[in-house]
């Protein structure tokens, strides 16, 4: 998944879809720089992380 960094991605987690460009994954974390700001997804809650569309 490191190969998603610095690229536009969707996430997945708890029924819910971000979309921002993926900066860093963490053990414990996910981080995404979305229009709206920083967007900060517990890595347990995240379900997928894919290239977005």
């Amino acid at each position: 998944m490191q190969e998603l960094t610095g690229k536009e991605v969707e996430v997945l987690a708890e029924g819910i879809i971000y979309r921002g460009v993926l900066v860093e994954i963490g053990e414990t974390e996910v981080y995404l720089r979305s229009e709206s700001g920083w967007i900060v997804l517990p890595m347990e809650k995240v379900g997928e992380i894919r290239t977005a569309a």
